[in-house]
């Protein structure tokens, strides 16, 4: 069984630390805690030597004798990213030590000092440093945006701004590690329908650059005219080989273009619109915007975040300008004493009737967080539901499909061979 080194803050504010059996570093991370201490860093001690290896080589490697700092030998070795890992435990270290009563500066000392991840550690410095001249820690976030995602921005400002940071920070993980689990059912769903169509394009493309230019000299000896189909083929085979380089920038074109125009607000909100009225793909995308809204507000709720200061973190953070705008206009009305389940009515494609009305009774019984987060749960398994029959139909359409375009590339070229003996004759 893995050993585990922990560093913790006991329930006095003292720094702990030990060891300990575990199958897993959740299971860790769940030991430490039920010993009523509030964990700041976990690592396997069958790690230290790989790591302590990994150090020595990169300060060894310059040839100079000069030795690299740990951070910068790290760096050059490669970790230039900060990944979720090091992000999780940033997080949950930083809501342990500001609930102990330490101060923020000396808190973002203790984690950049103790981080074994150099590239983490860098970024934990930059934060620190920023925090020390006087900006607030969500605006020193938002200046390292492939760091901190916006929603976690948006929760660390109603925290600052609420006086209870160390209360926000603890639930801003578990949210990150939801949308992760989402995002990653939703890209495992569309991988295989998207290898599919690349081995598609790419079987294609060879068959009329390398495959059709052979029997296209073979049927130029023949003074014969070809059949319709074999001359579509043909031409479009000519027309791929002479003007294809064209074709492949005009499409990147297109692909950059348009991404910058789907930059613009009212550009994203026309083509979100399309996409809601689009079946299948449609109640998806609403599926999914439902369960982030939902999840994202029941967080912060349950963090203490007023529910007006929760809708406006939303509106800042979530990704779908449609949902932007329906948030926004809802925040309105819940200033004016309307209910969040009537402010919401607003869009049926997002909300349907039976998720306003456990809204709303959820809202008379005071359990409103608990029941945006039970909502959000069960779409996202209703959702991964849909996913896998929506991809369980597409497989043999797009397997049909290819079989098409390739058996009809097929039989537009061999038709003729069948007709070469009359010729001949």
């Amino acid at each position: 069984m893995p050993v585990f080194e922990y560093r913790a803050v006991g329930p006095n504010g003292a720094i702990m630390q030990g060891k300990l059996d575990a199958e897993g570093r959740g299971d860790a991370l769940r030991i430490v805690e039920e010993r009523g201490l509030k964990p700041l860093k976990l690592t396997e001690k069958n790690a230290a030597p790989a790591k302590a290896a990994a150090r020595s080589t990169a300060g060894e490697g310059s040839g100079s004798g000069l030795k690299l700092p740990p951070a910068l030998a790290g760096l050059k070795l490669g970790a230039k990213k900060v990944n979720h890992a090091a992000l999780e435990d940033f997080t949950r270290s930083l809501a342990s030590l500001l609930a102990a009563n330490v101060p923020l500066s000396r808190a973002l000392t203790i984690l950049y000092k103790e981080s074994s991840n150099p590239a983490a550690s860098v970024k934990w410095k930059e934060l620190h440093d920023f925090v020390v001249d006087g900006v607030p820690l969500a605006e020193a976030m938002s200046r390292s945006p492939d760091v901190f995602p916006r929603v976690y921005i948006a929760m660390v400002e109603a925290g600052e701004a609420g006086g209870f940071l160390d209360v926000v920070l603890e639930p801003v993980d578990d949210f990150q590690a939801r949308e992760k689990e989402l995002r990653a059912k939703v890209i495992a769903a569309l991988m295989y329908p998207a290898v599919l169509l690349f081995l598609a394009v790419a079987v294609v493309i060879f068959l009329l650059v390398f495959f059709i230019p052979r029997f296209q000299t073979l049927f130029e000896g023949f003074d014969a005219a070809l059949p319709a189909l074999t001359q579509i083929i043909v031409a479009t085979s000519n027309f791929v080989r002479h003007y294809g380089i064209f074709l492949a920038v005009g499409v990147a074109a297109a692909i950059y273009f348009g991404r910058a125009w789907l930059r613009q607000d009212s550009s994203r909100r026309l083509w979100e619109n399309f996409l809601l009225k689009t079946p299948v793909i449609g109640p998806l995308m609403a599926q999914i915007a439902m369960a982030r809204f939902c999840r994202m507000l029941g967080t912060l709720l349950g963090a203490g975040v007023s529910l007006i200061t929760a809708l406006d973190v939303g509106r800042r953070s979530l990704g779908y300008q449609t949902l932007v705008d329906l948030v926004a206009n809802a925040t309105e009305r819940v200033k004016k004493g309307e209910p969040l389940a009537a402010s919401l009515a607003d869009s049926r494609a997002l909300f349907g009737g039976s998720t306003l009305e456990m809204i709303s009774v959820a809202e008379e019984s005071g359990r409103l967080d608990q029941e945006l987060v039970r909502l959000a749960g069960v779409t996202e398994v209703t959702l991964d539901r849909q996913l896998k029959t929506a991809v369980s139909l597409a497989e043999p359409i797009m397997l049909f499909v290819i079989a098409g375009f390739i058996g009809l590339i097929f039989i537009g070229m061999v038709i003729p061979i069948f007709t070469i003996q009359d010729y001949i004759k």
